[in-house]
């Protein structure tokens, strides 16, 4: 009886242990055919872009060492969005060197270190009407970082306004100019036979001081040609702002003084002039002295 029992007992681990064998061929032969199948995929696929593959290779260690695997990523072709990306966050190479923003090429741009999209943003601005008028302006544009605009700074190079040259519509576009004051600042130009000095703009009326700070640093006065004082007829020594109707006195100073007496400051000592026309007259370009005896 004992006998039959353990022949059973025997029977079941056997058979027991045989399907556990079973089920372990078949994971074996499971594991194989997968191995395989992704082999053949991989072979098959490997044009396919924006694939990444993963494979080891066997490294050489020194004798009696294990040999170890190392792994490497291949990229297959990227589309182009993905390219694009990487263009974007890749760390960009730039250049230094003067430059005028508001006229500054595209190509420049990006050679300063601004990506294509930043650079046509700020052509944009610009040709929409915008204008950089200080270096801090440039600082405000949303594509401009501060830490961008502290390395380019030094190179910024914005020309000033020539007041003798500029047109109204330049003066227009000066800080606190509309065209009223941008036509007047033309037509005083034409009285003064050209400016001499930046603070003569403050004899337009209701151009004041506060007017003038805020454009002065974005102005510069050009070369002109020297106010002929000295051998201008009395009508046109009438329209010169500063001398009007002391014309004719400086008229008969010409008749009846030598040339060599012939200066803004004996001008005021005879009383041809008042204090303050001679002072704003003094700081003015004026000919020089015609040689010899100029009198008619």
């Amino acid at each position: 009886m004992k006998k039959n029992q353990e022949g059973k007992k025997l029977s079941a681990s056997f058979i027991t242990g045989a399907i556990a064998l079973v089920f372990l061929a078949i994971g074996w032969q499971t594991a194989l055919f997968v191995h395989k199948a992704a082999v053949t995929h991989i072979a098959a696929t490997r044009d396919r872009p924006d694939t990444v593959y993963i494979y080891a290779t066997e490294r050489r260690n020194l004798p009696g060492t294990t040999p170890t695997r190392t792994r490497r990523k291949e990229y297959s072709n990227r589309p182009p969005a993905a390219k694009t990306i990487r263009e974007q966050t890749a760390k960009r190479t730039y250049e230094c060197f003067p430059f005028d923003p508001n006229t500054v090429s595209v190509e420049d741009l990006i050679r300063l270190g601004f990506s294509e999209k930043q650079s046509r943003s700020i052509d944009n601005y610009r040709k929409k009407g915008g204008r950089f008028r200080r270096k801090t302006d440039f600082a405000k544009s949303y594509v401009v970082a501060d830490s961008v605009f502290a390395r380019l700074e030094p190179y910024i190079e914005i020309p000033k306004l020539d007041i003798n040259s500029a047109d109204s519509a330049a003066f227009d576009a000066l800080p606190g100019i509309g065209p009223y004051f941008a036509a007047k600042m033309v037509s005083y130009r034409k009285q003064l036979k050209g400016y001499s000095y930046p603070e003569q703009l403050m004899d337009i009326y209701h151009f004041d001081q506060e007017r003038f700070d805020a454009l002065s640093d974005l102005i510069t006065v050009g070369a002109s040609e020297p106010y002929p004082l000295w051998s201008h007829p009395e009508d046109s020594l009438k329209r010169h702002p500063y001398i009007g109707s002391r014309a004719h006195g400086i008229v008969l100073f010409r008749e009846h003084n030598p040339p060599e007496k012939w200066t803004v400051e004996e001008l005021a000592r005879a009383g041809v002039l008042s204090p303050d026309q001679a002072s704003r007259l003094s700081r003015c370009s004026l000919a020089s002295t015609p040689i010899g005896d100029a009198r008619p």
